[in-house]
């Protein structure tokens, strides 16, 4: 599968600080290789969205839209019940956010925990927002670059009133540490069902890259490292919220129930099922 650099490979003037894009699509993507150049709004409002980072996950529906991170991303995108999909993206750099920060003087609130990606529910002024920018995506591209810049200071003006200034920081968080980075990508998909090639792609790494590191970290191979951590999640499911083995195999990224049973019974020496009798 390409990966896609955005906005680099959208038709916009890379000499605006700020861009807009009405992307639509009839076409589904699974995982999609993204690098962000830039942060990025996603103001949804047909389809669904998932969105997976180095430490942080999210899954939207056009109720609700999206504010991501500069980096490495996995992106699929679902069609609506008209088969169609669209988001208004809005592009901006750490350099812009900066200019604003340092301008109106917010008050730094540093977040408990940077996150790359975080989502907001649409109320009246955020729809009225996005129906303000297609109406400017519409005028001329000089016009576009005067306006835009003023209309990314009012949305984040507005979601720092409701929401506060956590999500900003985060923003503009240096995450060049690849060490650290490598660590909470691994922690924080530790039971996500993503491939050797999709974790190595969100560590901006290649595949022998991330299992050398992984090795150097954890003194085991990727695959048993995240078996073991799937193994002993489906024991604290079996044993303390009940679940049985059919309910949870597929979850844990096993085909079938019989290879989860074997794994199972290799791990803990009893099946799932002696576990409930205990």
């Amino acid at each position: 599968m390409k990966i896609i650099t955005l906005p680099d490979e959208l038709n916009v003037d890379q000499s605006q600080s700020v861009h807009i894009f009405d992307y639509q699509s009839s076409k589904e993507i699974a995982k999609q290789q993204i690098v962000l150049n830039q942060n990025t709004f996603s103001f949804l409002t047909e389809g669904t969205k998932d969105v997976i980072f180095d430490n942080s996950a999210l899954s939207i529906d056009n109720s609700k839209f999206l504010i991501m991170k500069s980096g490495h991303c996995l992106m699929t995108e679902r069609l609506s019940n008209i088969r169609n999909y669209r988001s208004v993206l809005l592009f901006f750099s750490n350099e812009t956010l900066l200019k604003f920060i340092r301008k109106t003087e917010l008050n730094q609130i540093k977040p408990t925990e940077y996150k790359s990606v975080y989502s907001f529910g649409y109320d009246e002024f955020t729809q009225r927002f996005v129906s303000s920018l297609l109406d400017i995506s519409k005028l001329s591209r000089d016009t576009q670059k005067k306006m835009l810049v003023a209309k990314l200071e009012e949305i984040i003006l507005y979601l720092t009133e409701i929401h506060g200034t956590e999500f900003l920081y985060s923003l503009i968080e240096n995450s060049n540490d690849t060490t650290q980075k490598f660590i909470r990508t691994v922690e924080t998909n530790q039971l996500s069902k993503l491939t050797l090639k999709e974790l190595a792609f969100l560590c901006n790494m290649s595949i022998s890259t991330f299992k050398r590191e992984f090795e150097k970290h954890y003194a085991e191979s990727p695959i048993k490292w995240f078996q073991n951590k799937r193994l002993e999640h489906a024991h604290y499911l079996l044993k303390q919220e009940k679940k049985t083995s059919t309910e949870i195999y597929f979850e844990m990224g096993y085909e079938s129930l019989s290879s989860f049973i074997q794994a199972y019974k290799s791990k803990y020496g009893i099946t799932p099922k002696q576990h409930h009798k205990n």
